[in-house]
């Protein structure tokens, strides 16, 4: 099945384009947490999600003849935000601890296999090369502002609350991730909007 072009308005760019700013606003913030709060699991655990990894993605892979449309590539997408929300939140309600790094381990895991999917379905949707530059430049700059305002949060962390423990800087740093996670969320819904209310229109 083909996937829709965006004359179709089926979904809002300027939306959609605030969506991928806060997204990899979201990236560039927490790329660092991720080495603290991986830190219970033993190695061997990183290898089977490796190939646990590389199995869903060869799935996905089968379904793309399903899943290229924008209704699929809203569902996942949606799927994938609501399992890093879930992530924070078991960081925010829970000691650090194998369990919680285990849960927050596969839930990135999942998304990662959904990666090339998102990727290749955002290109066949916006096949317009304007548009693409504006997406990748939105992310791009959006990411370096996230790396730096992580850097900038830990100094504040250390030295104007005297947090010096890196557990507890990350535990922290998530608070502002879950204000930013629910913005994703509310702004992808919104991209999507238009298209989900024709959906539910009777034949």
């Amino acid at each position: 099945m083909a996937v829709q072009s965006l004359n179709n308005d089926s979904i809002d760019f300027g939306w959609f384009l605030t969506y991928k700013f806060f997204n990899s606003l979201f990236l560039g913030l927490s790329i660092g947490a991720v080495f603290t709060l991986y830190e219970p699991l033993s190695p061997a655990i990183f290898s089977a999600g490796g190939i646990g990894l590389a199995l869903a993605t060869l799935v996905v892979a089968t379904q793309y003849h399903r899943i290229f449309s924008p209704n699929w590539f809203f569902r996942l997408s949606v799927s994938v935000e609501i399992t890093i929300l879930l992530g924070i939140l078991a960081v925010l309600m829970y000691p650090l601890g194998k369990p919680v790094a285990l849960f927050v381990y596969l839930g990135y895991q999942f998304t990662f296999a959904l990666g090339n999917y998102l990727v290749r379905c955002e290109t066949l949707l916006f096949v317009d090369n304007r548009r693409l530059a504006q997406l990748d430049m939105a992310k791009q700059v959006a990411y370096l502002v996230g790396m730096g305002s992580s850097w900038l949060g830990y100094q504040i962390f250390a030295t104007k609350f005297n947090i010096v423990d890196k557990v507890a800087q990350v535990t922290m740093l998530h608070w502002p991730l879950l204000v930013i996670e629910v913005i994703i969320i509310f702004c992808l819904t919104c991209a999507f909007r238009s298209s989900r209310k024709r959906d539910r229109r009777p034949a």
